[in-house]
């Protein structure tokens, strides 16, 4: 079975190239992947592969078999990242690889559809919105996405000090995610008569400090930092009565998480308040902390080590980055679960508009794919 998935691949290679190179050319921000979604759809129908669109922009594909069992799950984000160009205008970029994701799935999907591996069960591949928001998988469980699925795969190209081209690992060990925005409130006044007034700037900068003078426990991987911060007008002379910050937090598991969150929300409130002023805090997003099930990951490590050697199967490999995709677990506790870190010589690094990998990686990832999902179901 993986040579007759390895010679499909190959065969299509100028094919799934294509599919990447048109999908990095229409990049498009959270929940309105209009064009990235039209296209994949088209993909699939003219492959004969049924299309169940869930959100405006998250749709699943499927194939099932004749016979009884799992409804296996495959997510592929698709969204882009924004940028600001020299002259404030915002521009958007695939950035972290969601375009490759969304290729591999459709392409894995397609090999299983042309071979005809999908004898037993189902097997869905949720092309999701909205991941870097942290939201769209939440938004896709909400509109039913995940309610019949058995085993779900995640998939996700890694920088080349995490994995190299030709190697991969079945998990990767995200942190528990979040950001907030807290809006600062104090009084407006003229500059020449700050003692009338209370300065917003003041109190962003003083949570601003506390935030960076917070602790958890040093032994877990952690961190809480401001990301962004806004006040004031054109005038120079309007003591300012309203400042914004963004904070990016992090943490080893969800209760590290609970813990900076909540000394987070005292630095705020406290900081604000030794100048006088009040602060609002809004959880923009939270996303838990990643959990694997031993039985899915060595069904991916298998076909890892069938496609590239089992010298090349990687140790699952720890990150502070969060992914929504955990949501799916959170949603449903007895889902079985597994993630493919896929080695791909990418550089500089993720969320770089200069990323670039080796195009190598999207056949790989593919031929990985479609035989750990044939191995359950066909």
């Amino acid at each position: 079975m993986q040579n007759q998935i390895s010679q499909a691949v190959d065969k299509h290679r100028d094919d799934i190239v294509n599919t990447y190179t048109d999908l990095h050319a229409i990049p498009e921000w959270g929940y309105q992947e209009f064009k990235t979604a039209a296209y994949i759809k088209a993909q699939l129908k003219e492959a004969g592969i049924s299309v169940r669109d869930v959100t405006e922009t998250g749709f699943i594909a499927e194939l099932k078999g004749t016979e009884d069992g799992p409804t296996v799950g495959l997510r592929a984000d698709i969204d882009a990242l924004p940028y600001k160009n020299e002259a404030g205008e915002t521009y958007y970029v695939h950035a972290c690889g969601h375009d490759a994701h969304a290729t591999i799935g459709l392409w894995t999907i397609r090999t299983l559809k042309e071979l005809n591996l999908i004898r037993k069960g189902n097997i869905q591949v949720i092309f999701q919105p909205a991941e870097e928001l942290l939201t769209g998988a939440k938004t896709m469980i909400e509109a039913g996405a995940g309610n019949d699925l058995d085993e779900l795969y995640g998939l996700h190209l890694r920088p080349i000090h995490d994995a190299r081209l030709g190697q991969a690992a079945s998990a990767l060990l995200h942190n528990s995610s979040g950001a907030a925005e807290v809006t600062f409130s104090g009084r407006a006044a003229h500059g020449s008569r700050p003692h009338l007034g209370v300065n917003a700037i003041d109190a962003a900068a003083m949570a601003t400090l506390g935030i960076n003078c917070l602790w958890a426990n040093p032994i877990d991987s952690w961190s809480a930092k401001v990301t962004k911060i806004a006040g004031g007008g054109i005038a120079t002379n309007i003591i300012p009565d309203r400042a914004v910050i963004t904070i990016d937090m992090r943490g080893q598991d969800n209760k590290t998480m609970d813990e900076i969150l909540s000394k987070v929300k005292t630095a705020c409130k406290h900081g604000a308040a030794a100048v006088g002023a009040e602060a609002e805090i809004k959880l923009l997003s939270m996303v838990p902390t990643s959990s694997y099930t031993p039985e899915t990951m060595a069904n991916l490590e298998a076909a890892i080590s069938a496609v590239l050697g089992s010298d090349n199967l990687l140790e699952p490999i720890p990150t502070s980055g969060g992914d929504d995709f955990h949501e799916f677990k959170v949603a449903y506790p007895e889902l079985k679960t597994a993630f493919l870190c896929l080695g791909a010589d990418l550089t500089p690094g993720l969320h770089d508009p200069t990323m670039t990998f080796d195009k190598e990686a999207l056949f790989i990832g593919t031929k990985i794919l479609a035989l750990a999902i044939a191995q359950r179901l066909s």
